[in-house]
């Protein structure tokens, strides 16, 4: 009969660390769904029906990207149409996104870099190199994803969304800039 009641307390006790463990959770620790968001969330899925790794002959077959290249920085979306796609190895890894399309936190250009700070704590900061036109950046990584907000020192001037190497490969080195 004892090691029934030492069976229950355990059992009891670790049911309570499960809870506790799970109430300190944040949103940031959770992941990202699709299901949640209207069509002007740019999340670290993508945005609306759009996901990254989708291929572009998917996008394009399903009719979410318009693939002519006239339209400025390369292929766009057709739904939000303010959002422009990245392709590497024929597959998704950035999103370009101008108003209204905007991060869940609100997030988007001519955002005030101090409510980026307080949305994204745990932004990196990135400098541009000394003598180029390039913006300074915020760097914001989950896991394999990131968004980068590039800055002019006061407001959003770009967000980008991605896989985090390539988000820090544009950074860095242009890539998926016109």
């Amino acid at each position: 009969m004892e090691a029934q009641k030492v069976v229950r307390i355990v059992a009891v006790l670790v049911a309570g660390a499960v809870a506790v463990c799970h109430a300190y959770r944040t949103v940031w620790d959770e992941p990202a769904t699709t299901t949640g968001y209207g069509p002007d969330v740019l999340h670290l899925h993508g945005v609306h029906n759009v996901e990254f790794g989708d291929t572009e002959q998917e996008l394009v077959r399903r009719g979410v990207l318009d693939p002519r290249q006239d339209l400025g920085c390369g292929p766009s979306l057709t739904n939000p149409t303010t959002v422009s796609a990245v392709f590497a190895d024929r597959r998704l890894v950035l999103l370009w996104a101008s108003p209204p399309v905007r991060t869940p936190e609100g997030i988007t250009t001519g955002t005030p870099i101090d409510r980026v700070r307080a949305a994204y704590p745990e932004a990196s900061t990135l400098t541009a190199p000394p003598g180029t036109h390039r913006y300074d950046g915020l760097l914001a990584r989950r896991g394999d994803r990131a968004y980068l907000f590039l800055h002019d020192g006061h407001t959003v001037r770009k967000t980008v969304a991605g896989y985090a190497d390539y988000v820090r490969r544009l950074f860095d080195e242009g890539f998926g800039t016109c």
